[in-house]
């Protein structure tokens, strides 16, 4: 069965970089559309950002827009977000979830991990 693992995530002070990644084991990703999603203490979860399975991202939190980057490597088996002049905001965890389908949307998603927490903070 399909597990979803997310790693990368930590303490980081404002203005710096994380890249996270989500990794896919019991099966491969190659077909699928997937997003990351994060989810802070007392909100909802929201939808960052998804990668086609052609490649193509698309970013539905305008307040990551030019901050967050989507891709996924070679083998499709890997996913990552490249996150970068981080904010005190950015912290929450951070979920990697799988649709069934090779389109992007903020809604649809059939497989998650587990999270990996990202505190921004000095």
């Amino acid at each position: 069965q399909l597990q979803l693992v997310e790693s990368g995530g930590g303490l980081v002070q404002p203005g710096g970089s994380l890249r996270l990644s989500c990794r896919a084991s019991g099966s491969t990703l190659e077909d699928n559309a997937i997003g990351w999603f994060r989810q802070a203490p007392g909100k909802e979860r929201e939808a960052i950002s998804c990668v086609s399975r052609e490649g193509w991202s698309t970013v539905y939190l305008d307040s990551v827009e030019g901050r967050f980057t989507i891709s996924r490597d070679g083998s499709k088996s890997t996913v990552y977000l490249q996150m970068n002049n981080l904010k005190p905001e950015d912290t929450a965890v951070y979920f990697c979830a799988r649709r069934p389908i090779s389109l992007c949307s903020p809604r649809g998603y059939d497989y998650w991990g587990r999270g990996t927490q990202v505190t921004v903070s000095s």
